[in-house]
């Protein structure tokens, strides 16, 4: 690791003017490529405090042994230089982005005598028209098939034109009428020409002239009697607005424009595109990009600007570009944009009507493209294999981590506060083993005070089912100084960890205090069918929730968080677990008792697990908490009944009206409810009596008091007001 300070330039030798500069390693390969409107400004930023530096930008500088520069006379210079060296040096430390896949164009080779229509990928070609790019290629061929009969440009490779042409006789497409057949001189080379001219000018948009001009000939032939001349028309014209159809109309103005849309994470980044001529969606494309310098979101769109018009030149330029954020100065990038077309482009974000619509379309295909990524970056067995790996060995693990387990907290203002506990077996989640908690041992916000609580249910019943098999006792015997160590005798297992029912679905009661955290929505788990179980099972054949300790715990937070976890590990005697914190600020990893964090490198495959598991167990949380806090807003008087259910409720409301009416109502009426027995009766009178009535509802909009029927048919949904 180089130190800055040995390859930093001296006073005054930076000059303060616009330019490009390289940063080179020690082998003299070029790692970074940036532009700057003060080549002094900049470059000296670099060279401060390596504390002050973003981690990226740290690992960069550290990396690096010189830096060199070249002086230009504009910024728009700067641009072009800069991305000139980057497609040339290929450097490590820029965000480059790469195709999802290689994204097939329609072409028309008008370079040649004879030009053909024909499907293109790669690199784009001099004196072709191209048309796109498209999502896939059996789209580009439906469309031609369906221009061809209005269009019978040649689609055939040079190889069967010149063997036709030899033989004298046409191909298959030739006989049926989808070819000019020049191979055989059915038509000269300038009317093939001007054939493809005026396919190359409807793919563009200019649709309406030949379409009018098709339907009056349409007429005309009708007219003369000449049906069958007329019949043929009228499935040309057809054909022509099938293929209109396959491009619908987005914009109404007739706009030549491109969309670029980007989804990002702290890690990674997805751009989207779309291009729209002639008011119509012509083609589409992705690309994705691991984050390696510190950049913001329209670090990222000039970036991908560079990349989409760095080889463009002419009409390939639209007119409008619409983007998220516009890069700062957005004077050079415009200049240049209209450089290379040739005249002014439009760089502005949308901000009403069809533009900014269809700008919502093209984002949400962008987090698509993001998350499909995500997805088929960790369904990859090797992948995943090298991320325990890797995680081992930052943390000093004796073995992988097999099985992962995360905790957060959430609240809403200090109210509601719950924590999530999410587990991730050989790096996949393992959905049937999530556990959501109450925190119960106090009121208010304290997360660290929080995370200790639910850590410490989770091991507590842990060591409760290790001692129900007579695991803990040979484990503890001799050990009667060690935290959490119980007495054979102890039929709790471990102290003020109460029993309960095992079913699943079961949720925590008030008075059960260290009751871990149960499954939700049944025995189904949180979002699908059960995986299997995992771990150990009871004598009924369910799984032991929590018989099967994880190899790491990972908490979201920084140094106060682990050190609550720890503490709470300690306390209960469990050595043998791993504990660690990821800090969303900096993605950084905290160990216990360590000063500093240890920083994955930005490639790692060992961050990008913790990153997803870390933001499961939020996501987790997060749902948890609002679903408790929307349950919450709907709570009446009858919900506090004991042993009355949802069904008897509604019949309850349903019978009287109002809970004002059922509220007045003697034991005797209530029994007369279809299902409610005198015992439930006198529950429910004796809980509405010591509730306080509720508040007569006011009409704001009169003054006038609304009677309470009214709001009992309204309660009679669910909740009821107090």
């Amino acid at each position: 690791m180089a130190d800055p300070s040995s390859y930093r330039p001296k006073p005054g030798q930076i000059p303060d003017s616009p330019g490009v500069y390289k940063f080179r390693d020690e082998h003299g390969r070029v790692i970074y490529v940036g532009k700057a409107k003060s080549l002094r400004q900049r470059l000296s930023s670099y060279f401060q405090d390596l504390a002050n530096l973003h981690p990226r930008t740290r690992t960069m500088v550290t990396t690096a042994a010189a830096v060199e520069w070249t002086v230009v006379s504009t910024e728009v210079e700067a641009l072009q230089l800069e991305y000139s060296w980057i497609k040339e040096f290929d450097p490590r430390f820029n965000v480059k982005y790469r195709d999802d896949k290689s994204y097939p164009s329609l072409a028309v080779t008008l370079n040649e005598e004879f030009p053909r229509v024909q499907v293109m990928r790669g690199a784009k070609k001099k004196g072709v028209r191209y048309f796109g790019p498209y999502a896939h290629a059996w789209a580009i061929r439906e469309t031609v098939d369906l221009m061809l009969r209005v269009f019978p440009v040649r689609t055939c490779s040079a190889g069967v034109f010149k063997r036709s042409a030899q033989i004298g006789r046409p191909c298959l497409l030739g006989y049926i009428g989808k070819c000019s057949a020049p191979c055989v001189g059915r038509v000269t080379a300038e009317e093939h020409r001007q054939l493809a001219e005026e396919f190359c000018d409807f793919m563009a948009g200019r649709t309406g002239t030949y379409l009018r001009r098709l339907e009056e000939r349409m007429h005309e032939a009708a007219e003369e009697m000449e049906y069958e001349k007329a019949a043929r028309l009228r499935d040309d014209i057809g054909a022509l607005k099938r293929a209109m159809e396959k491009n619908a109309v987005v914009l109404a103005d007739a706009t030549d424009a491109d969309l670029i849309a980007v989804a990002e994470d702290e890690l990674e980044a997805a751009v989207q595109i779309f291009h729209v001529r002639g008011g119509r969606v012509r083609g589409q494309r992705g690309w994705v990009t691991d984050k390696v310098e510190a950049v913001d979101t329209a670090g990222l769109v000039e970036h991908a600007l560079q990349q989409l018009y760095g080889e463009e030149r002419g009409d390939a330029v639209p007119k409008e570009v619409l983007v998220p954020a516009v890069p700062e100065p957005a004077e050079p990038v415009t200049q240049w944009l209209a450089e290379r077309r040739g005249s002014r482009v439009d760089l502005r974000i949308p901000q009403r009507g069809d533009k900014k619509d269809l700008m919502e379309t093209v984002q949400r295909n962008a987090q698509q493209a993001l998350a499909l990524h995500k997805t088929r970056r960790a369904s990859d067995l090797t992948t995943r294999s090298r991320a325990l790996e890797e995680i081992a060995e930052a943390l000093g693990l004796d073995s992988a981590p097999l099985r992962v387990e995360c905790f957060d907290i959430s609240h809403l203002q200090g109210d509601d506060v719950v924590a999530s506990m999410v587990v991730f077996e050989d790096g996949l989640p393992r959905k049937s083993e999530y556990r959501r908690f109450q925190i119960k041992s106090f009121a208010g916000q304290d997360d660290v005070r929080s995370m200790h609580e639910v850590v410490s249910r989770r091991f507590r019943r842990y060591l409760q089912e290790k001692q129900k098999t007579g695991e803990w006792q040979e484990e503890a015997a001799g050990a009667s100084g060690v935290p959490g160590a119980v007495e054979a005798s102890e039929p709790a297992g471990v102290p003020g960890v109460a029993e309960t029912s095992g079913a699943p679905g079961a949720v925590e009661t008030p008075g059960s205090t260290g009751t871990a955290g149960q499954p939700i929505d049944g025995p189904d788990g949180p979002d699908g069918p059960d995986q299997g179980p995992s771990g150990p099972i009871d004598e009924e054949g369910r799984p032991k929730r929590f018989a099967y300790p994880p190899q790491l715990v990972v908490v979201d937070g920084g140094k106060p968080q682990v050190a609550a976890a720890k503490r709470a590990l300690d306390e209960l005697g469990v050595d043998d677990v791993a504990v660690c914190g990821l800090a969303k600020r900096l993605e950084e990893v905290w160990l216990p008792d360590e000063e500093d964090p240890v920083v994955l490198p930005r490639s790692s495959e060992g961050l990008y697990l913790l990153q997803r598991v870390r933001d499961e167990a939020h996501r987790f949380a997060i749902t948890y908490q609002r679903s408790k806090r929307a349950k919450s807003l709907k709570t009446g008087p009858l919900d506090t009944v004991p042993g009355l259910g949802d069904s008897r409720k509604q019949a309850l409301l349903k019978h009287f009206g109002s809970v004002k009416r059922l509220r007045a109502a003697t034991v005797e009426q209530i029994c007369e409810v279809p299902g409610v027995g005198r015992k439930t009766a006198e529950t429910v009178a004796a809980a509405l009596a010591g509730a306080a009535p509720a508040a007569p509802a006011v009409n704001t909009a009169t003054g006038e008091i609304i009677e309470d029927e009214a709001a009992g048919a309204a309660s009679s949904n669910g909740g009821t007001r107090p």
